[in-house]
């Protein structure tokens, strides 16, 4: 430790000062995100597309900051804003704007995955223990038999891109647990979400309002992913 982060600061504090202050901001940009996810949700019942188009991008940037104000791991940042980047491109009803944005997510994916190895190593094989692999054995049976389910309502172009999707997004849900029950529920949400959107698209009976379910899973999942990785994560390590 320096000397100039030591010195005490005015009325005691330390160096510590700067990432104080940084967080007394997270609490109203986490209720900005809630505020406008709130939005999002209301606009889409409502039927009001306008809503919809001005809130999506504004999501995962708060969900962003409040990470990067509460000294959230960079890889959580990241993965938060290639799902942005996600986000900003499925919004357009287009078949290259769809690929571009399913890469951001996936990108985001690889985030995660690679933030969940590092916290596997300080969690001494969470995800190897037999309860980790009996996880991983039902996310895999599932992902099977729903690509077989669906193999053949896809568009031909899409069927592979979307495997490889499917593949890389259900590693990341089984891998979440690894920081506890809320980023293990948050990944679990971010598959349904996923599943959601791909019968969809194969043109399978859908629920009213389908994408409020779609939305509704997709930012609880990105909120109970962040959760879960801010109450594990420890500043520095």
């Amino acid at each position: 430790m320096s000397a100039t982060a030591a010195r005490p600061g005015p009325a005691g504090t330390t160096g510590a000062g700067p990432g104080r202050r940084a967080e007394r901001f997270a609490r109203p940009v986490l209720l900005a995100f809630l505020l406008v996810a709130a939005a999002d949700l209301a606009g889409l019942l409502a039927g009001a597309g306008t809503v919809h188009l001005v809130a999506k991008p504004l999501l995962m940037p708060l969900l962003a900051g409040y990470a990067a104000l509460r000294c959230a791991p960079r890889l959580l940042v990241a993965a938060l804003l290639f799902g942005w980047g996600g986000d900003v491109f499925l919004l357009a009803d287009h078949d290259l704007a769809f690929l571009v944005g399913m890469g951001s997510f996936a990108v985001g994916h690889v985030c995660y995955l690679t933030l969940f190895g590092r916290g596997e190593g300080r969690s001494r094989g969470v995800g190897r223990s037999p309860a980790g692999l009996a996880t991983g054995a039902g996310y895999a049976a599932v992902l099977v038999v729903f690509l077989v389910l669906i193999w053949p309502d896809l568009p031909a172009d899409l069927r592979i891109p979307l495997t490889g999707y499917s593949l890389l997004l259900t590693a990341m849900a089984w891998r979440a647990g690894v920081f506890g029950p809320y980023a293990a529920v948050g990944g679990a949400l971010f598959l349904l979400s996923d599943v959601l959107i791909a019968t969809g698209i194969a043109e399978w009976p859908q629920a009213p309002a389908p994408d409020f379910w779609v939305m509704l899973t997709y930012i609880a999942a990105q909120a109970l992913l962040a959760l879960g990785v801010l109450t594990k994560h420890t500043p520095g390590a």
